[in-house]
């Protein structure tokens, strides 16, 4: 399982660096970001959505912002809580992104099994991910 996610991640990465300048992670990131309604959420509600660490999204959302992808805004109501947010320019490159990123993961993925085999698929990624979600991050 995990040879054919790192391979079919690297098969997709690759136009989208060469074609859009954006690595895998920067899609994710910004895949989450536009699935919002303003495009805006809370650094560590980001972070648990990706499943990532805070340090690590905190390196690349600074790489990220020097790109002018997203920015950062303190939350009004707890000046401790950081927003980041999808800016025009990361709307655009994942516009622009997207429907080749589509195609690829198509062509390469889903094209070759049978709705059962897709719907089944579906079905043991929200089991892992609802298991996955409830263990402690010390596991």
């Amino acid at each position: 399982m995990l040879r054919a996610l790192e391979r079919l991640i690297t098969h997709t990465e690759r136009p989208l660096r060469s074609q859009f300048s954006l690595s895998a992670a920067d899609y994710s990131v910004l895949a989450e970001l536009t699935r919002v309604p303003d495009g805006r959420l809370r650094v560590l509600e980001l972070a648990r959505e990706l499943g990532w660490e805070k340090s690590r999204l905190s390196h690349h959302l600074a790489r990220m912002t020097r790109r002018g992808l997203v920015d950062r805004e303190v939350c009004a109501s707890d000046r401790r809580g950081v927003y980041v947010r999808v800016t025009p320019a990361g709307h655009e490159a994942i516009a622009t992104a997207a429907p080749r990123h589509v195609e690829d993961v198509r062509s390469l993925f889903l094209d070759h099994l049978t709705p059962g085999q897709i719907a089944l698929l579906a079905e043991i990624t929200e089991e892992l991910i609802e298991n996955l979600t409830r263990v402690p991050d010390s596991h």
